[in-house]
């Protein structure tokens, strides 16, 4: 299957892998989606195999853009649209009713799960809170703040220890305001019985959340985020452009979408620069690249370290192929934001927010920014969830056939020349109303914090 028409090389769609469509000269670059991803180590003879065996890397540091807008007719389309959603009383909009137990810390991460398990409230326990410092403890708080903020939980039990660094007291100066029917507190340290005073008052939320009723809200209202794992040959030409042109579709109706994974935009940074919508937008775009590049080289990691082996399996040669192919899913919008990791939604549109491309860190890192759901594409699958909806959508027909426990959504019917694009919406809208995915039936929801400081 040829790409584009500036390739050299093409994908045999039986495995995923690439082939050379004419003979290419050692240091030539390999050209696939139309841009290179690498350069020849060796003489590589027409129909070859090229793979990492005869490509390398053209990634290397920091690089100077211009900005050079190129913008596509993406217009926005009236429509009353609408989905049933939850209307909470600050005006936000949700598309789950649930209770959820946020931890200051993770002390009481067992003390959650008992509570959890006795009144059916979702727990989710990590790591952090207790002997963290500057930067690094307020990473934590940033991503706590978004769990407790969003608006899919209708209530929050905020669980401390007491002796945290991250203490209830210091956390609600993070959270600023609250709505008091909404956010309870529990230092279990003071409650002589703490499983009893957190079961009551999560039982006060319950009576809370039983006031809200799905109603009609725009889907201008819906905010998705983008996430990929676990790559293919196949991942740059089903999934992740369907769910590019799904992106575009939520936008142009007035929605947003978030794309994160900055490691795997390297290669491809320039595609997502050129959509910028001001030179504002631009030079933040700049920035996210080469901070997250020096933040590489402060570890002593090189900037174009390969994909996983997994995705070398699957036909992923270099990390600007990866890259190419993991764009695809931000569409062809303008990008009209940057948020910093921890950071939440503001604008209508397609964003970009930090953080990496670990898949755990990436989804409570978009989750926490905001999103209903994640739209999560895979060529070789995964259980993972977040706190909210991930939608899991295979790449190919082999593995939705043979992982039909995890994935949600089979994308290889667009190699047949069926786009999808209504029917990815459609079922989108349904999950937005109530429609549980694999990961919600499964009750695969995690969460994983970033981490970059020094422990006590």
């Amino acid at each position: 299957m040829l790409i584009n028409k500036l390739d050299n090389v093409d994908i045999n769609l039986s495995d995923g892998h690439k082939y050379a469509l004419c003979d290419i000269k050692c240091g030539e670059d390999i050209i696939k989606y139309g841009n290179p991803i690498g350069h020849a180590i060796s003489d590589i003879k027409k129909g070859e195999h090229v793979h990492t065996h005869n490509v390398k890397t053209n990634l290397s540091g920091n690089l100077e853009y211009a900005y050079e807008p190129k913008f596509y007719d993406t217009p926005a389309v009236p429509t009353d649209r609408t989905f049933m959603g939850y209307v909470r009383e600050n005006g936000d909009v949700g598309i789950r009713n649930e209770i959820w137990i946020v931890n200051t810390v993770g002390c009481v991460n067992k003390i959650s799960q008992k509570l959890a398990e006795l009144t059916g409230a979702r727990y989710f326990p990590h790591p952090f809170g207790c002997s963290q410092l500057g930067d690094d403890q307020t990473i934590t708080q940033k991503i706590l703040r978004g769990m407790v903020n969003h608006p899919n939980a209708a209530g929050v039990l905020v669980l401390g220890l007491g002796c945290e660094n991250n203490n209830i007291d210091v956390f609600k100066k993070v959270l600023g305001d609250y709505n008091p029917n909404r956010v309870k507190f529990l230092n279990t340290q003071d409650a002589d019985d703490d499983i009893a005073a957190g079961v009551a008052l999560i039982n006060e939320l319950k009576e809370y959340a039983a006031k809200f009723e799905r109603t009609p809200v725009p889907v201008s209202k819906l905010r998705i985020g983008l996430k990929c794992g676990g790559s293919d040959g196949y991942s740059g030409i089903t999934a992740n452009p369907l769910v590019g042109r799904l992106s575009d579709k939520v936008i142009s109706h007035g929605g947003s979408c978030v794309l994160t994974e900055v490691p795997e935009m390297f290669g491809a940074e320039h595609l997502l620069m050129q959509r910028c919508e001001s030179r504002e937008v631009f030079d933040k775009t700049v920035k996210l690249i080469n901070d997250f590049k020096d933040y590489y080289t402060r570890h002593n990691q090189v900037i174009y370290e390969n994909p996983s082996p997994g995705n070398k399996k699957g036909g992923i040669t270099t990390l600007e192929e990866k890259s190419l192919g993991c764009v695809q899913k931000g569409g062809l919008s303008k990008v009209v934001d940057v948020l910093d990791y921890g950071d939440v939604l503001t604008k209508n549109g397609l964003s970009l927010l930090n953080g990496p491309g670990n898949d755990i860190v990436a989804i409570t890192n978009l989750m926490a920014a905001g999103v209903h759901i994640i739209l999560f594409t895979t060529g070789r699958g995964t259980p993972v969830g977040a706190p909210v909806p991930t939608v899991k959508i295979a790449t190919n027909h082999s593995l939705a056939e043979r992982k039909s426990g995890w994935i949600d959504f089979d994308a290889s019917p667009t190699l047949d020349g069926n786009p999808l694009t209504d029917e990815l919406f459609e079922y989108v809208v349904s999950v937005a109303e109530g429609k549980e995915t694999k990961n919600e039936i499964n009750n695969y929801r995690e969460i994983s914090i970033f981490k970059d400081g020094v422990t006590l």
